[in-house]
């Protein structure tokens, strides 16, 4: 007996051992792209040039150990040499005016302006990780389990996530990726946004239509879209179909983290009615990849039941359900989860597919496109089951008995709160 405890105890340091030199092998917390050869980028007149060649991050780099312990995640994606078309904010679009600063806990970003009023985010592809540390872990010295696990987000998810859209005909923000260096239209915002790397994009709210439909009122967020109806009642509707084909997207790319504030909506007015459609916004979580003993700790449904590793099946799918999709689709007939996974399959070919990794840099495609494209075939052909299970959670779930995210401060009625077409 005695031996066996000591085994454990052993067994135990070991691990923790491993743990510490897992994560200190950098005790940086953030850092941002770089040139090659370690050029200073305050050396080099971008102005002189259309494009540079980049390496995204370096922080994540590893070794055997790490790997072990942190997970391989998408590692060589961050620290592989891409060439990104250079940004200057005073030609783009005939010149744009910088709006806000903004973003959510890791992402930095930019709201800018065009001359017909279309509003732009500018999303920054290295994530700040810092406001997301647990002070549990700051004084155990584990910061690095927080900072690392961004290299579990592909940093061109977003540019492959755009391209399978237009395959099976949903909208969305139409995401490019830039180089933004230090220019003057920046003035103090420089030195936070200046020489780094941007997803350029519709913002999902505006007052100017720069989409497809027609007698368009508004672009609008989720609580504004809950005001709307509150003030118009059974006026306002969603279109389901385009919502609920839109979360099963979500799922067949491993999109795990789609709450309330990530949605925009197209308001359509017709007559006297409004018609709301989903925009998706932020595709940073699309093709999560979990892999290492302390990310697959963490992803646990025990622990964090959201946070679902991209791999070939969905294996808890309570934990992909969100208080949005009891929300809006408590009431809804099953046969529609059904005919909107069907219609994915017959659009989302196998040419498609890889058809869409054409977006990445070769050298990016060469690292991950066999084993992300084989998951979304995976995941494509079960989505019929997927889209049954959407169903009866959703139905077994019930009403909210809390707001949706992004509503908290918002005062509706009690009804309203509870979902969006209850009486």
């Amino acid at each position: 007996m005695k031996k066996a405890l000591w085994a454990i105890f052993v067994i135990l340091i070991v691990c923790l051992v491993l743990v510490y030199w897992s994560t200190h092998t950098t005790l940086k917390k953030f850092d941002t792209c770089s040139l090659l050869n370690g050029k200073a980028m305050d050396s080099v007149d971008f102005k002189k040039h259309d494009s540079v060649l980049i390496i995204p991050n370096d922080l994540y780099k590893s070794n055997a150990v790490k790997n072990l312990i942190q997970g391989e995640q998408y590692r060589k994606a961050w620290s592989t040499p891409v060439k990104f078309p250079i940004l200057f904010l005073d030609t783009l679009y005939g010149g744009v005016k910088i709006l806000e600063t903004g973003g959510g806990k890791q992402t930095h970003s930019l709201d800018i302006q065009d001359k017909n009023g279309i509003i732009y985010s500018m999303r920054s592809i290295n994530k700040n990780p810092k406001p997301l540390i647990p002070d549990a872990l700051k004084v155990l010295g584990l910061e690095n389990i927080v900072v690392d696990g961004i290299s579990s987000q592909h940093p061109y998810g977003a540019l492959l996530a755009a391209k399978l859209a237009d395959a099976i005909q949903v909208l969305h923000t139409n995401p490019n990726a830039y180089f933004l260096p230090k220019q003057p239209i920046l003035g103090d915002y420089n030195s936070k946004y200046g020489n780094r790397l941007f997803l350029l994009e519709y913002e999902t709210e505006g007052k100017t239509n720069w989409t497809s439909y027609s007698n368009v009122l508004e672009i609008m967020d989720t609580d504004d879209l809950q005001e709307l109806k509150a003030k118009h009642g059974d006026r306002v509707c969603i279109n389901k179909a385009e919502f609920i084909k839109v979360r099963l997207f979500d799922m067949v790319i491993g999109d795990w983290d789609r709450h309330g504030k990530q949605w925009g909506w197209i308001i359509e007015q017709k007559d006297s009615n409004y018609v709301a459609h989903p925009l998706a916004g932020d595709r940073d979580n699309a093709f999560f990849n979990i892999d290492g003993l302390i990310p697959l700790l963490a992803s646990s449904k025990y622990i964090t039941p959201e946070l679902r590793p991209f791999e070939k099946d969905i294996e808890f799918f309570t934990g992909l359900v969100y208080n949005i999709d009891r929300y809006f689709l408590i009431n809804t007939e099953a046969s529609l989860f059904v005919a909107q996974a069907k219609q994915i399959q017959k659009q989302l070919t196998d040419e498609k597919i890889d058809a869409a990794f054409r977006v990445w840099p070769t050298s990016i495609s060469k690292l991950h496109q066999e084993e992300i494209s084989e998951k979304i075939k995976s995941r494509r052909d079960n989505l019929i089951v997927y889209a049954q299970n959407f169903k009866r959670i959703i139905d077994e779930l019930g009403m909210l008995d809390e707001p949706v995210v992004g509503s908290e401060d918002i005062n509706l009625p009690e009804h309203l709160a509870k979902c969006f077409e209850c009486d």
